[in-house]
């Protein structure tokens, strides 16, 4: 349970949450918004939006039940403790006639007093309870082996994800010669022999050398961290759309003219949106230092409602104000695409990415080596665990992200998939078998923190709709980046 100086409000938690989803996820949006077509893509959002909402929920009931079963087994486990030290004590004793008392759960007197002394909740959320264990809990060997390939595999394109935007958003803004049909092989600069594919991994050996030692240490205390980027995430925010909305008032440039519905573009709309709400990862290690954690799926659904308009209002101001929208959405208002009055602004909204993410990376690499290190603690080598797994979490995903350009793909693939497991199944399956799993003696006691979507019906549909997101996906795969079918 965290001491009193590390919890905090529910309105921190809210904050939390905001930075947790608002990230470069969101300047991925709007290009795929402009695909799929504007009314299609909204009508999509928000349906992404409630799906997330209840496994979000889903993750936090599951928290509060693998909680009650973890505690029931230490209970077990005493009341063994128990029997063999009466045992030793009183070798006569009928073990059967004991163990049909009530007392059977109690220690003699004389050992009770190492013991807490005030009861243990069954259903809390006060202890943090990570999903690799909740995995642990309920899942059978091959489940637990399919959850951490998920996980890690999501959290490696996250990272590749970050390591590739930094980079390409400081060649994209200072590169003169990075325009939409750059290639690896295009000169940075007239008169200097640096490509761009030279410049970019040149700035991606840099970001591993700064950020990448972190991922030996413990984050900690991030509320002053977390404060910071919410003004920086907010005021970028707010200058994109105000300036997409001064654009749109503007007679003197070229507006867009966005179609309200295009089918094809609508895996691609998926694939963005699924990684754009995604917080059911952290959702543990965020619920469990609130003080008062009343009302907590009603702030969460503030926070989604507040999310989704946000969303909504960059994305439709994107697609009617750009007739072309980027891969990352601060490169149309990159100094060299747009007009001289921008000016300083178009540099700070470039390069929004590299000061957000600088401080994600960090974050989420810990997280990466944390789960690696849980999959390997049978294993317990010094070198592995203090350097080998740390190195093996930070060095991949910015040798994948060497290869490769094209940020829209990054996203698509990990969002898509991954972000269909951690987001959809994984918190489905955690939570139908925790219902299924919570011990008999305690199926009748209430559980305050049970999701308000309870009924089977809302499991169901959830396992729809990710069938439903992984055809689209496999779909615009063959056809759109395969060229199969």
């Amino acid at each position: 349970m965290p001491t009193m100086e590390d919890q905090y409000s529910s309105y921190t938690a809210l904050l939390y949450v905001f930075n947790l989803i608002v990230g470069t996820g969101a300047l991925a949006l709007p290009k795929a918004f402009d695909d799929a077509g504007w009314l299609l893509s909204t009508i999509s959002m928000i349906v992404m939006a409630l799906m997330s909402y209840i496994t979000a929920t889903f993750v936090i009931e599951a928290i509060s039940r693998c909680h009650s079963i973890l505690q029931w087994e230490r209970v077990e486990r005493m009341k063994a403790v128990s029997r063999v030290i009466r045992s030793a004590i009183d070798p006569d004793e009928d073990e059967e006639a004991y163990d049909s008392t009530e007392d059977s759960l109690m220690l003699p007197p004389e050992y009770i007093e190492n013991f807490p002394s005030q009861p243990q909740k069954m259903f809390t959320l006060d202890v943090k309870v990570e999903m690799s264990v909740m995995a642990n809990t309920v899942f059978n060997h091959y489940g637990q082996i399919l959850f951490y390939i998920c996980l890690c595999v999501y959290l490696y394109g996250d990272l590749t994800i970050y390591s590739a935007a930094v980079s390409k958003s400081i060649v994209d803004t200072f590169c003169n010669n990075a325009t939409d049909n750059a290639t690896m092989s295009t000169m940075c600069w007239e008169g200097y022999n640096f490509t761009v594919g030279g410049v970019y991994k040149i700035c991606l050996g840099c970001f591993l050398l700064l950020l990448g030692p972190y991922v030996f240490f413990n984050v900690q205390k991030t509320k002053f961290l977390q404060m910071i980027t919410s003004v920086s995430r907010w005021l970028t925010f707010s200058l994109m759309i105000g300036l997409a909305i001064w654009r749109m008032s503007s007679p003197s440039f070229e507006h867009g003219s966005p179609s309200m519905a295009k089918w094809l573009g609508t895996p691609a709309m998926f694939g963005s949106s699924i990684y754009s709400f995604m917080c059911h990862h952290s959702l543990p290690g965020l619920i469990s230092p609130i003080k008062d954690k009343k009302n907590l799926y009603a702030y969460l659904a503030f926070d989604y409602l507040a999310i989704l308009a946000f969303y909504l209002t960059l994305c439709l101001t994107a697609v009617f104000a750009f007739p072309s929208i980027q891969e990352l959405y601060t490169l149309n208002f990159a100094p060299n695409m747009d007009s001289e009055k921008i000016g300083f602004l178009g540099y700070v909204l470039a390069l929004f990415p590299v000061y957000t993410l600088t401080t994600s990376f960090p974050i989420i690499a810990i997280t990466l080596r944390g789960n690696l290190q849980a999959m390997f603690v049978k294993f317990q080598w010094r070198v592995l665990h203090s350097v080998i797994l740390p190195i093996v979490a930070v060095v991949p995903p910015v040798i994948i992200a060497m290869t490769t350009l094209n940020i829209e793909t990054l996203v698509y693939i990990t969002g898509a998939f991954g972000g269909v497991a951690i987001q959809y199944i994984i918190p489905t399956v955690l939570v139908v078998l925790s219902r299924i799993q919570t011990p008999p003696a305690l199926v009748r006691i209430p559980n305050p923190h049970d999701s308000p979507f309870k009924s089977i019906f809302w499991a169901i549909l959830v396992f729809l709709w990710a069938m439903i997101c992984y055809g689209l996906v496999l779909y615009n795969l063959f056809t759109s980046k395969l060229d199969i079918l």
